[in-house]
């Protein structure tokens, strides 16, 4: 394909994906470097690359920024065009709900889905699965790229891909972080110039705990909470798991996640590190 396609439907969607293998990219729209990154990654998977811009409501509880959410749908196609998409999905909440918001099916994530983020947002990983098997099914994609920024999300939807039979190859792409590590995020437009500066402290607690990492997990903590302490933030969790969000194996590769509130936007980021035993 040489055009860019701007498909509202699923008819209009069948129509542009044709016959070749599908790379998708789903987004929420306000494209940042980072979700550039996710196309350029995507775009040698598949013959056809479709990203779609959908602000999906089932995913924000009541109070959260839904309505606030970033909006900038022809700046977000003219960045897809330059980064080679093929097809740009925007379809309406009616398309992706047919039966309505309240009555629609829904994918339950399981135990995964109630910790960490699903502790603070306990209705959030249930939409976020149901929108992206819906995705699924009217993309039909053959591989699917997702930010490791989101990395409890990328867990989910890889552990949802497989235990459904989506057939869907699910690859997760590095964090994009700003010059001062901050993890780029539609959400950072929200932070004041001071909150920014505060905010880079997310990014650094990680770094401190990747330095103390040879010393075990007692150690990797620890680093991590000094330096947010320092920064005068309080954390909604910092936490240490093996990369399947499950209990952290000395000696193994391990997740280090962590969420913040700086100012009126909930920050979130994470790094993987080889943990050491801890013991001499």
């Amino acid at each position: 394909m040489t055009d860019l396609v701007i498909a509202r439907t699923s008819e209009d969607l069948a129509a542009a994906r044709g016959d070749g293998t599908v790379a998708l990219v789903p987004t929420m729209g306000a494209l940042h470097d980072g979700h550039i990154q996710l196309l350029k990654h995507a775009r040698p998977l598949g013959d056809i690359l479709v990203a779609s811009i959908f602000v999906n409501p089932t995913q924000f509880a009541p109070g959260e920024d839904f309505e606030e959410y970033p909006r900038s749908f022809d700046a977000d196609v003219e960045r897809c065009a330059e980064a080679g998409v093929d097809v740009v999905f925007a379809p309406s909440v009616d398309t992706m709900y047919p039966t309505g918001l309240d009555s629609t099916v829904t994918v339950d994530p399981g135990p995964l889905g109630s910790v960490l983020e699903g502790a603070v947002r306990p209705t959030h990983f249930r939409g976020v699965l149901t929108v992206v098997a819906k995705l699924f099914g009217l993309v039909r994609p053959d591989v699917a790229v997702f930010g490791e920024k989101d990395y409890q999300q990328l867990v989910l939807i890889r552990q949802m891909a497989q235990a459904l039979c989506l057939g869907v190859d699910v690859q997760g792409c590095p964090t994009v972080r700003e010059a001062d590590g901050l993890a780029l995020s539609s959400r950072n437009a929200y932070l004041t110039p001071d909150e920014r500066e505060q905010a880079t402290a997310l990014h650094r607690s990680l770094q401190a705990a990747a330095a103390a990492a040879a010393e075990g997990p007692d150690a990797v903590l620890g680093a991590a909470h000094r330096v947010v302490e320092e920064a005068s933030i309080a954390v909604d969790y910092l936490a240490l798991t093996d990369p399947d969000l499950g209990e952290p194996v000395p000696g193994q590769d391990a997740r280090l996640l962590i969420a913040a509130r700086v100012g009126k936007p909930r920050l979130i980021d994470n790094i993987g590190l080889q943990l050491g035993s801890g013991t001499p």
